[in-house]
């Protein structure tokens, strides 16, 4: 017996996203999953810019991650996916049935979006060696990724990385070339904090940056380096490593990003802020993309009020990375995630709203934009008053000046209220609801029906007072 569930009207909205070459090598694709446990592929169209969608696969399950991984020498992407199931899913996409089909499977833990159950955070070596599955308490386990004798991708036994009492905030996999894969983690201990009834201890509770490191040739997972960072740590992001860039991580705190890295003094910049932003008022980062080229790489930060920030390093082979510049690049809304593809389009999924497509009409280099940078206080972020006085502010515009909006994915993503009735008197009753939020919001209709596909596009000369369809072939 088999149960099986479908939406009539599928979901719009995006829970995570990711870049890749997932259907064939050289193709510039973004996997996104949706609430539901949907998983999409989805291609822009260079020729319409548009964005194509190209399979819809569903997995019953609550899709909390997603990470592309590649192995070494591949040329196409899977997918590694973290969900509810307690499992590891790593699945591949089968172009002769236009879904996504599962590699392995991997159970390791109860079902449900646990705190001590791994699957909240996903992260793959750059090289394409292992992964690490971590959950938002303790649990942490590394995997080791090889191919067998038909090359094929097998999966290792689950290593270790746990350590009790400890809240993970993020994680992510550092480019360290073709070193021992290396892992670095937010994480907060509590263990004291829990003994003391008084409630100091709390204060007093630091929150750390940790690297775990993977030794390929004894087979197991050791925490090698681990750093105090500021309280107000959220988010971390990869750096380019081997020749590349001086590998490391972004550390986004409020008010603030900063460089670290083992070894490596922290180098910190504040945020710009909005002119009339209220001082003491803090700035999360809650989304990023990084932009890699040939001897070029930049990161795209957006705050929680979809401002958008260029991050670029100044850095020397040896020498380390001297600045940190953060400038203002575009305004656009709040994304859920962003993908930047080799083409130079950003795929921006809203949180609320319909999505969208831009292409880069500039990489934000002109001279008027806000820009901070390096600023030695190592107070910086800690007071959301004293990092609004070495900020620069600038004016937020409705109008992205770096981007060009190329199409808008439509998303009912979230409805508000919903009201039912034939109000246009067309004998079947329409589908009236509010959604989205802010000035985004919207009234929608939605009638039964088949949707209309539009499948070419041509230009008339003139005005034209007519269409009639012609015969394709004489015998006709």
């Amino acid at each position: 017996m088999h149960f099986v569930s479908f939406t009539l009207q599928p979901p719009g909205g995006v829970v995570a996203a990711i870049y890749g070459q997932f259907s064939a090598a050289k193709a510039q694709e973004i996997v996104v999953a949706r609430p539901g446990g949907v998983l999409e592929l989805l291609r822009p169209d260079e020729a319409s810019g548009k964005v194509v969608s190209v399979a819809t696969t569903p997995t019953f399950s609550v899709i909390r991650s997603l990470a592309p991984f590649r192995l070494t020498g591949g040329s196409r992407d899977y997918v590694v996916v973290g969900s509810d199931a307690g499992a590891v899913a790593v699945v591949e996409f089968d172009a002769a049935a236009n879904a996504f089909s599962r590699v392995h499977c991997e159970v390791f833990g109860k079902t449900g979006c646990r705190r001590g159950v791994p699957g909240q955070y996903v992260c793959c070596d750059p090289r394409g060696r292992a992964l690490m599955v971590a959950a938002v308490e303790k649990q942490k386990l590394v995997y080791v990724m090889n191919r067998d004798a038909s090359s094929n991708l097998t999966i290792g036994s689950p290593l270790e990385a746990h350590k009790a009492a400890t809240v993970c905030f993020h994680a992510v996999a550092l480019d360290v070339g073709f070193d021992n894969p290396t892992f670095a983690a937010l994480e907060l201990e509590y263990g004291d904090c829990d003994a003391d009834a008084s409630g100091e201890a709390v204060d007093e509770t630091e929150k750390m940056l940790t690297y775990y490191e993977l030794d390929l040739g004894l087979n197991h997972v050791t925490r090698r380096w681990s750093e105090p960072v500021s309280r107000t740590a959220n988010l971390l992001v990869a750096v380019p490593g081997g020749d590349e860039g001086p590998s490391g991580v972004l550390v986004c705190g409020e008010n603030w990003v900063a460089y670290k890295h083992e070894g490596h003094a922290e180098v910190r910049a504040p945020l710009p802020r909005r002119l009339g932003y209220p001082a003491a008022r803090g700035l999360l980062i809650t989304a990023t993309a990084t932009h890699r080229q040939r001897e070029l790489f930049f990161f795209l930060l957006q705050s929680e009020l979809g401002d958008l920030y260029k991050v670029t390093l100044a850095w020397a082979p040896g020498a380390g990375v001297s600045d940190v510049r953060a400038s203002v690049f575009d305004c656009i809304f709040p994304c859920a995630a962003l993908c930047i593809t080799r083409t130079g389009l950003l795929y921006a999924a809203a949180e609320f709203g319909d999505h969208g497509l831009f292409q880069f009409q500039g990489i934000g280099d002109d001279d008027g934009a806000a820009a901070a940078a390096a600023v030695h206080d190592p107070e910086l972020g800690d007071d959301a008053a004293s990092a609004a006085t070495v900020a620069p502010t600038f004016v937020a515009s409705d109008r992205p000046k770096n981007l060009l909006l190329l199409d808008e994915p439509a998303s009912c993503r979230a409805i508000t209220d919903v009201h039912c009735g034939d109000l246009a008197g067309e004998e079947a009753p329409q589908v009236y609801a509010l959604c989205g939020k802010g000035h985004r919001s919207s009234l929608r209709v939605l009638r039964h029906g088949v949707a209309v596909s539009e499948m070419a596009v041509s230009e008339l000369p003139g005005r034209p007072s007519a269409v009639w369809t012609v015969r394709g072939r004489h015998d006709e």
